[in-house]
């Protein structure tokens, strides 16, 4: 069993976070590189280059030459291929086809769509396809 107590501090006080653990699990080893590390991709709005946090991310879709990363509201392009973003990218982030990796954090709901495939509806009501082949990589990340 797991008890996280949260407490603010003053205005212009420094967040900390300290852990008091038995022993050092996967689980709280992914929360502390999740809060130590830098966990942005860089990516173009027109010419303007900035960074977008990976929790903002819904989903990275491949369109011929061109990766999309939609994130909130707001879309934009990274120069990154897909194979490239899959090593960047943390582990709450799955390929489901040939041309989307997503978000896991933002899935509202998985069902079936016939043919040994998925369909990833996200926070947003975006749909997606999880095809047959990355099926499995899903089950496995929930433990299904």
């Amino acid at each position: 069993m797991v008890t996280v107590i949260v407490k603010e501090t003053m205005p212009g006080g420094e967040d900390r976070v300290t852990f008091q653990v038995k022993e050092v699990t996967e689980r709280i080893a992914r929360a502390i590189e999740i809060l130590e590390g830098d966990h942005n991709l860089p990516v173009f709005a027109g010419d303007h280059k900035t960074r977008v946090p990976y929790a903002d991310i819904s989903y990275i879709e491949a369109a011929g030459a061109t990766t999309l990363v939609y994130a909130k509201d707001d879309v934009y392009q990274s120069k990154l291929k897909l194979s490239a973003l899959e090593d960047e990218l943390d582990n709450y982030f799955l390929r489901i086809n040939k041309q989307v990796i997503v978000n896991l954090r933002k899935v509202q709901s998985v069902m079936p769509a016939g043919t040994g495939r998925f369909q990833a509806t996200l926070k947003n009501g975006v749909k997606l396809i999880i095809a047959r082949q990355f099926v499995k990589g899903l089950r496995e990340r929930f433990g299904v």
